[in-house]
Order: C-alpha cells, then structure tokens, then sequence
C-alpha cells in the first residue's frame, strides 16, 4: 500500500509533500528534467513507506492513501505507478 497523488496536485505542482517526504519517493522535483512538461507529481509506490508526511503538507488535499481513494480517484493509483516505469 502506498499514498497516491491525485487530481487536485494536476496543474498545481505545489510541491511542499517533496522535502518532507523521508525516502525521497515523490518526483519530478522542480530542479529534474521534466519537471516543467509533468502534469503533476507523482508518488513511487515501491518506495513509499506510508508515512504520512505528505499527505499532512500537501495544501491542496491532493494526497491519500490508496485504500481510501474514492473510486473516480482510483485510477491514479495506475498514473503513479505508471510514472516510474
């Protein structure tokens, strides 16, 4: 299980979930290639260690753990994950 970014990060980017996150699985960062093209972050799901500390700075509400997700917010359990293959 893993957290997910969601629909509300798309065009928003905010980015304060990247420096509290412990394993450093949320990209692309602002200063890696593809930040600017990217249409939202994205969480690793292999990497993820459920700790909540992005879901806590997120100040758009974009971020929940994957077993809560509403069923429309479901596929971005796939875009993240499909981001790191």
């Amino acid at each position: 299980m893993a957290y997910v970014i969601g629909q509300a990060c798309i065009g928003e980017k905010r980015g304060e979930c990247v420096p509290v996150c412990p394993v450093d699985c949320i990209h692309p960062t602002p200063d890696e290639a593809g930040y600017a093209s990217a249409e939202q972050l994205y969480i690793n799901p292999d990497e993820c260690i459920d700790c909540e500390a992005c879901k806590d700075a997120c100040p758009v509400n974009a971020i929940s753990h994957e077993e809560f997700l509403t069923v429309d917010l479901q596929r971005f359990i796939e875009i993240n994950a499909a981001f790191y293959r």
